[in-house]
């Protein structure tokens, strides 16, 4: 969405009175008319022209970066769901849809002029005011909370947010490289996997792409040229098979239309990434879709492919009888073509082609008006479950990783002992297949069997597991559960217990110790002031002493300045006998270490030990989160940090810090480049960080004869996150270079 103070637009004037932009804004109107028109004769166009005068009217003066009027964008969201055959609830929405965020106009006006539905979907598409205590972490977390809670009640909220969202990429390049990329990470963290789930494939497919692009252009190019050298040979290798196919299914009285396509850029730099291969490696490059008439003919082309080609093993995907949760069916299928040449082939009827290219938009392309819900179940279930699970989280950090955990997860299919089908994310264990069944046989849970067999309750399910759970009465989760299950369901109810356990022992702990410091100092809790004690507590921002003792249990706060508030005669005798000491020099390696350590600070705090975690060594310029450890200080994370989540199911031990201003000049960042196995790599590397002002503290290199390459472990030294950017965006340009990682 854009507004004037979001990325897309500007305050600064743009006049609707020149000619030229007034016959553009009628023009693009004009045609959205036309096309509403002829896909649904049947509604009132009279409320469509009333929708856009009055977004132009309240829009008027307010033009997007690039210059043109701010009206041409909700034209253009509104298209985009004309083309999709949508209502005319959602087209109205699409027109007004930033008129709340942007300008004077209010909710009960949008009610009182265009009535509840369209009010409910422009409340459901407009973010959170820019409340000043938010930051932009928690501003987007319950935005995305918002818009969620709307679809769940009016799925065309999200569907007007995806036009939006895919609008602003196909015009973001007026925007500055640190918004588009802003933009970009946020649309493949929430907005194309929302897609996904919602079955509307094009659209995330273009959304991605986009997102991509606006994210790493560089690496976005190195692809496209990748795909486009190989075009040539790959059209004419596709244009032979179709042939080919066309033909064996017409001799086999299969009628069918057959398409070929090369596989997406994001899919494949994905695919590149996570395998670690060179193009050549990607099976599924190249594919073709038959689309068929019966489901009996969808089985009887498989057969006929595989008579011809020798499948791949391990590659073969019937998602007719057993369609993923998102309600896609098509048979997926690798074979090796001639000349050694994979290539993969979909296989669908015409029904499943369409759901699978539209998903929930399908519903309303053959039907006047808005179909019931009982429509649209398959597709919000997972997401009213989702919004279920997550009213009471209100960490916005957790909230958001949590979310994305759920909507990027594949699935796989299990069964219970008596056959009934439980799809779960992809790596879910036997403790996400309890919760699944229910709370408490989840709580309950010891143990489980998969095909007969005891495994651990950490085991990865695959599909076409039979799956037992194993139950002991008054057994209670353990927190190391929360290191491997996936769902968000037996997330939220393991740390729901453990919380409950974990504060518990906290407040005895913080009591036990502030008793002890009590006796050490000589301080009488029994002879305290009661309005200093209330005070005290107020000041330390609880309202009960349990609270206060929770938080000494935690490790957030010290027993002994809080005594020194509540006897001010003892604190008066300590700053009495207090006495200077003299510390011995430290070591160099330790002044070393305590320098990196003064970059960070608590927000609000002094004189608080705190470190950087080995597991990701933050640097400066990154987001980061910290945590308080026992005994150990806060230890600082990166956000992206993959042990974050775990961490954060204790949300009183997260903390605020910051970076701080210091004289330490570079820090050390692990980087793992895997590579083709050439000559002269290791100097290209090394020119390459010696321009960059970079050193090398260690090098490693050796062969990886599993992908015919090379993988090189560096440990170099920089200044922040904006100079390792540059170094990583550079080393990622050397051709030959398939993927590089960050280790920490």
């Amino acid at each position: 969405m854009e507004s004037k103070s979001s990325p897309g637009s500007i305050s600064v004037s743009a006049p609707l009175t020149k000619d030229d932009d007034l016959y553009r804004i009628e023009d693009r109107y004009a045609q959205l008319e036309k096309s509403f028109s002829s896909n649904r004769p049947k509604e009132d166009l009279a409320k469509v022209r009333a929708a856009f005068e009055f977004s132009r009217d309240q829009h008027i003066g307010q033009a997007r970066k690039s210059g043109e009027p701010y009206i041409i964008h909700p034209i253009a969201v509104a298209q985009i769901l004309v083309d999709m055959h949508m209502d005319l609830v959602c087209v109205e929405t699409a027109l007004l849809h930033d008129v709340v965020e942007d300008t004077g106009v209010t909710i009960d006006e949008i009610r009182k002029r265009f009535g509840p539905e369209v009010a409910v979907c422009v409340d459901g598409v407009t973010k959170l005011g820019k409340i000043q205590l938010y930051s932009r972490e928690e501003q987007q977390a319950e935005s995305v909370r918002k818009m969620l809670l709307a679809m769940v009640g009016d799925i065309r909220v999200i569907l007007v947010k995806l036009c939006d969202r895919l609008h602003n990429l196909r015009t973001i390049g007026s925007l500055s490289r640190e918004k588009q990329t802003r933009i970009g990470q946020e649309t493949l963290d929430i907005y194309s996997p929302i897609a996904h789930r919602l079955g509307m494939g094009k659209v995330r497919a273009e959304l991605e792409d986009l997102a991509f692009a606006a994210i790493d252009p560089e690496a976005h190019a190195d692809i496209c040229g990748q795909i486009e050298h190989k075009r040539k040979a790959s059209q004419e290798f596709l244009e032979g098979i179709q042939k080919s196919v066309e033909q064996k299914l017409a001799r086999e009285g299969i009628p069918a239309r057959v398409e070929g396509r090369v596989k997406r850029p994001y899919s494949v730099y994905l695919k590149l990434k996570k395998q670690k291969i060179p193009i050549e490696q990607v099976y599924d490059l190249l594919a073709l879709r038959i689309i068929t008439d019966s489901l009996k003919n969808c089985y009887a082309a498989l057969g006929v492919i595989h008579n011809e080609w020798p499948p791949i093993p391990g590659r073969i995907k019937d998602f007719i009888a057993m369609p993923r949760q998102n309600g896609y069916q098509s048979l997926h299928t690798s074979v090796m073509g001639t000349g050694g040449q994979a290539f993969e082939v979909q296989i669908r009827n015409e029904e499943m082609h369409r759901l699978a290219e539209e998903g929930v938009a399908a519903h309303w392309k053959y039907k006047e008006g808005r179909r019931g819900k009982s429509t649209e179940e398959q597709y919000v279930n997972w997401m009213r479950q989702l919004v279920e699970w997550q009213q009471e989280m209100r960490d916005p950090g957790e909230f958001m990783s949590t979310l994305k955990v759920d909507l990027y997860s594949d699935e796989v299919y299990v069964f219970t002992p008596k056959g009934k089908v439980v799809v779960l994310p992809r790596e879910s264990t036997p403790v996400d297949f309890a919760y699944a069944i229910h709370s408490d046989v989840g709580n309950a849970c010891v143990g489980s069997k998969v095909n007969n067999r005891i495994v651990p309750l950490k085991y990865s399910l695959k599909n076409g597991d039979v799956v037992e759970v194993l139950t002991q009465p008054g057994h209670m989760p353990s927190k190391d559960w929360l290191g491997f299950v996936r769902t968000s369901k037996a997330r939220n109810k393991i740390k729901q217990i453990i919380n409950a356990t974990e504060r518990s022992k906290a407040i005895e702990i913080g009591e036990k110790y502030f008793e002890k410091e009590a006796r050490r100092l000589s301080v009488s809790i029994s002879k305290i002031d009661e309005a200093i004690l209330a005070q005290v507590l107020e000041d330390y921002g609880v309202g009960k002493l349990e609270d206060l003792f929770a938080n000494l249990g935690y490790g957030k706060i010290e027993a002994r300045p809080i005594l020194m508030r509540l006897s001010p005669e003892r604190a008066a005798q300590e700053e009495a006998k207090a006495s200077e000491a003299v510390a011995p020099p430290p070591s160099q390696a330790n002044m070393d270490k305590e320098a990196k350590n003064l970059a960070l600070r608590v927000k609000g705090l002094n004189d608080v030990m705190i470190y950087r975690a080995p597991c990701c060594n933050p640097i400066p310029g990154e987001a980061i989160v910290g945590y308080i450890t026992r005994g150990k200080g806060v230890a600082v994370h990166s956000i992206s940090c993959t042990n974050v989540q775990n961490l954060m199911y204790e949300v009183e031990r997260k903390i605020d810090v910051e970076w701080a201003k210091s004289g330490v000049e570079s820090f050390d960042v692990q980087i793992s480049i895997t590579t083709d196995d050439r000559p002269g790599m290791l100097a290209q590397f090394t020119q390459i960080l010696f321009s960059e002002n970079s050193n090398i503290r260690s090098l490693e290199a050796r062969g990886d004869d599993d992908r015919d390459g090379a993988v090189v472990d560096m440990k170099i030294e920089v200044r922040d996150k904006r100079q390792l950017e540059k170094i990583l965006s550079a080393l990622r340009r050397i051709p030959g270079v398939r993927d590089i990682e960050r280790k920490s």
